[in-house]
C-alpha cells in the first residue's frame, strides 16, 4: 500500500503528484501490461538480443 503523508496546508495537487511518482516507481502498471499477454521465454530472449545489438550499433556510431 502506498502512503503519502500530507502536511498541514499542503496542496492536494502536490500530494497527488507524489502519489503518482511513488506508484510509477513500484512498476505495477508495467508488470500488469507484461502479464496481460504471455510471451514465450525464447521470444523474450530474441527481443532482448535485438535491443542489445541496436544499442551497441548506436554507441559505435557515436564513437565515430
Amino acid at each position: 500500500m502506498i502512503i503519502v503523508p500530507i502536511k498541514e496546508g499542503e496542496n492536494i495537487e502536490r500530494a497527488l503528484k507524489k502519489f503518482k511518482r511513488k506508484f510509477e516507481k513500484t512498476g505495477a502498471v508495467r508488470e500488469m501490461r507484461s502479464r496481460k499477454n504471455f510471451e514465450k521465454p525464447s521470444v523474450k530472449k530474441r527481443v532482448a538480443l535485438q535491443k542489445a545489438i541496436y544499442v551497441q550499433q548506436l554507441r559505435l556510431k557515436e564513437e565515430q
